[in-house]
């Protein structure tokens, strides 16, 4: 079972391996559910995606309007593990 060190200020950092069970990249967040007994139950968090996060991610880009081609494919990659 892997164990990690707790640093001065109280934190801990998880290695590569763990993290990638958990199936989290650098800036994405973890959640701890308190158990009995001391332990720790943590999981990924899920993003759920909004029109004001897709609106915001790709504002910007450019001044001409999207095509319903862009927009579907776009969309399409906000389903896949790969954005």
């Amino acid at each position: 079972m892997p164990s990690v060190a707790l640093s001065m200020k109280g934190q801990v950092t998880l290695k590569r391996d763990l993290l990638a069970h958990l199936g989290v990249k650098p800036g994405e967040r973890i959640e701890f559910e308190k158990l009995p007994g001391g332990e720790l139950r943590i999981r990924a968090v899920r993003a759920t995606g909004t029109i004001g996060n897709f609106i915001g991610r790709h504002a910007g880009k450019s001044k001409k309007a999207l095509t319903i081609e862009e927009m579907n494919e776009i969309a399409a990659e906000g389903w896949s593990d790969d954005a």
